[in-house]
């Protein structure tokens, strides 16, 4: 127990700091980790220090690790060229003009599906939406909470299944499966969740009209989010997808005068800075867990979670229930995956658990959890930007519980039967 004693005092120092601080983003996750990679770098018996930082340093700079920073690099460099660019606003536009009047709320909700899985953020998502989601409510008198929910669920479903998101970088690396794969798995349950909230959604707002001033959209910005969907649903290595996106974003923003050359140096720089308490957070992870490994905690852990496990099923289940009590304790579906990401891949190998299903499951509760606390980014944000409370749009979000329903009962009766056998 003393070797897992390590996370336990991450939980403590960031959960109980936010509980005292009475925000959850008061305690910076980098000060989190760094006082549990501390404490586990003096906790580790019967070696010297010098030991100890080389177990540390070599668990941050595994292979592993270091690719899953490489992701973290260009995504953030692909991310913020193509918001310089104009590509969030001509996709937020686009996807408006697209709408029919009478599929207001359900194309609201299919805009929000489709912005998140090319922009692979669900704040992002969120942050361009929802003024547009306060403009509806406001035109239409329909309740702001429920319209704001709208985009909210259909900010998890990009972030759960799109290839730049730092969810799917994350379930997928330390699975060690590819992510067209993990894709290609997780369709399964994320797919027929949209779908049943879409019919929902049709059936509800069938009577409310859309805005009727939307710009016209420059539709060849949104060109890059599209060529980076389709070269990594078919299959080219991630690196290589997320450069040829920076190309097209750079080299459009310069065409169409968004930027030049300077400016898209710069769009980038600021990407990659963008992801620095991520990467910095995945670093010391990555050693903090190594030390923890070594000192027997993780097999400690596995013994604990699978002694009434008799197969498949319950360690998939305890796959689930781990990452929902990470995010619960984190209010960060990213950093929950990075916390307990290897031990489940330890529990999938263990109980012969398919990689893809795994790194699925993960990346799938993590968002359904997300949808349950209302300290969570996603909500915090909503809220803020519509200028109602949290607790007020969990009660909309079809989304998020019904992929959590659906993945549940696709553990409970071995769905989808190519990943279960």
């Amino acid at each position: 127990m003393k070797a897992l004693s390590p996370m336990l005092v991450f939980m403590a120092v960031y959960l109980v700091g936010s509980l005292l601080a009475g925000d959850f983003y008061k305690v910076p996750l980098t000060v989190a980790f760094l006082a549990a990679s501390a404490y586990a770098v003096c906790v580790t018996p019967k070696l010297g220090l010098k030991e100890r930082v080389a177990i540390f340093s070599r668990g941050a700079g595994d292979e592993n690790i270091m690719l899953m920073v490489w992701i973290f690099v260009l995504a953030g460099a692909f991310a913020k060229t193509a918001d310089a660019m104009g590509a969030i606003d001509a996709t937020v536009n686009l996807t408006l003009r697209l709408l029919p009047d009478s599929m207001l709320l359900p194309g609201l909700f299919i805009a929000a599906c489709f912005i998140s899985l090319s922009i692979g953020t669900s704040v992002g998502t969120v942050v361009a939406l929802t003024p547009v989601a306060v403009g509806i409510a406001e035109q239409t008198g329909a309740s702001l909470p429920f319209i704001v929910a709208l985009v909210v669920g259909g900010s998890f479903f990009g972030d759960n299944l799109s290839f730049i998101s730092d969810t799917t970088i994350v379930a997928t690396q330390t699975q060690q499966c590819r992510m067209s794969d993990k894709f290609k798995a997780n369709i399964y349950f994320a797919l027929p969740a949209a779908l049943i909230v879409l019919v929902l959604y049709i059936i509800i707002g069938s009577g409310v009209e859309a805005p009727a001033h939307v710009p016209m959209p420059q539709w060849y910005k949104v060109v890059p989010y599209v060529a980076v969907l389709v070269l990594a649903i078919i299959g080219l290595d991630v690196l290589a997808v997320l450069l040829i996106g920076i190309v097209l974003a750079g080299g459009i923003g310069i065409f169409s005068g968004s930027f030049d050359f300077m400016g898209w140096m710069a769009a980038m720089g600021e990407g990659v800075m963008g992801m620095s308490e991520l990467i910095i957070v995945t670093l010391l992870a990555g050693g903090m867990l190594a030390l923890i490994r070594h000192n027997g905690g993780i097999d400690y852990l596995i013994r604990i979670l699978t002694r009434r496990i008799s197969g498949k099923r319950g360690a998939k289940l305890t796959i689930a229930m781990l990452v929902v009590l990470a995010d619960l304790c984190t209010a960060n579906n990213t950093i929950a995956l990075i916390t307990v990401g290897p031990v489940a891949r330890d529990i999938a190998d263990r109980y012969g658990v398919d990689r893809r299903m795994s790194a699925s499951l993960l990346d799938t509760f993590s968002c359904f959890a997300q949808g349950l606390i209302p300290y969570g980014a996603q909500l915090l944000m909503a809220a803020g930007l519509a200028s109602i409370t949290p607790f007020s749009i969990i009660g909309y979000l079809y989304y998020p519980f019904a992929l959590g329903a659906i993945a549940l009962l696709g553990i409970l009766i071995g769905y989808p039967r190519k990943y279960s056998r």
